[in-house]
């Protein structure tokens, strides 16, 4: 499997976008998010989603993120969207002029959760690494493309068969923004099967 442009459907085509071998740009546009009622009860569906789709139960998914973002929530990174109720991103978003959110939100049946940590503000490159085992699915990030760092692991209901994955870009409030992605590359799963206690037995 590879990431070719002729294999990749946009969810929501953005206005104002180029695609070259080997990298992508997005200008992303206000008001486009990403989330589904958790906490703050609203529900928005209208971010752009660049994916390839597959029925491959197991890869990894590695690209490199550059992102000139500066107003609150700006962010951009990896997914994968099966429907508006059913998806997860991994992102690095804007917070303020000191500190972004590196992180991720898995949205499972309608409802999201946010896991995250606070890096510094000056940080405007990112690589991330998606990874599918069947439904589970762990994203990790890296600042050098060579160390990456777990920071999710999840599972996703509705992920039985084909899955589409790829990368995504947004402003939630009144804001624009490039995102810049280069380099996406499939592989074989980099995320190796667990070799302490045995699984369970099904019932």
């Amino acid at each position: 499997m590879e990431w070719k442009a002729k294999l990749l459907k946009w969810t929501r085509e953005p206005k104002d976008y180029k695609t070259e071998d080997g990298k992508i740009e997005i200008i992303t546009e206000p008001h486009t998010d990403l989330w589904q009622r958790t906490y703050y009860r609203f529900r928005n569906d209208n971010a752009p989603v660049l994916q390839i789709e597959t029925e491959e139960k197991y890869f990894s998914f590695t690209v490199k993120t550059e992102f000139e973002s500066k107003h609150r929530f700006d962010q951009c990174g990896v997914a994968v969207y099966l429907d508006s109720e059913n998806w997860l991103k991994a992102s690095v978003e804007y917070e303020n002029e000191k500190i972004q959110r590196l992180g991720a939100v898995v949205t499972n049946n309608g409802y999201s959760d946010w896991s995250s940590t606070d890096i510094d503000a000056s940080i405007k490159t990112m690589w991330f690494r998606l990874s599918r085992r069947e439904n589970d699915f762990c994203v990790e990030n890296s600042t050098d493309g060579k160390e990456y760092n777990q920071m999710r692991i999840c599972h996703m209901f509705n992920a039985d068969g084909a899955v589409s994955f790829g990368i995504y870009a947004c402003s939630p409030e009144d804001s624009s923004f490039k995102a810049t992605f280069k380099n996406p590359e499939i592989t074989e799963c980099k995320w190796l099967a667990h070799n302490g206690q045995a699984p369970d037995e099904e019932a």
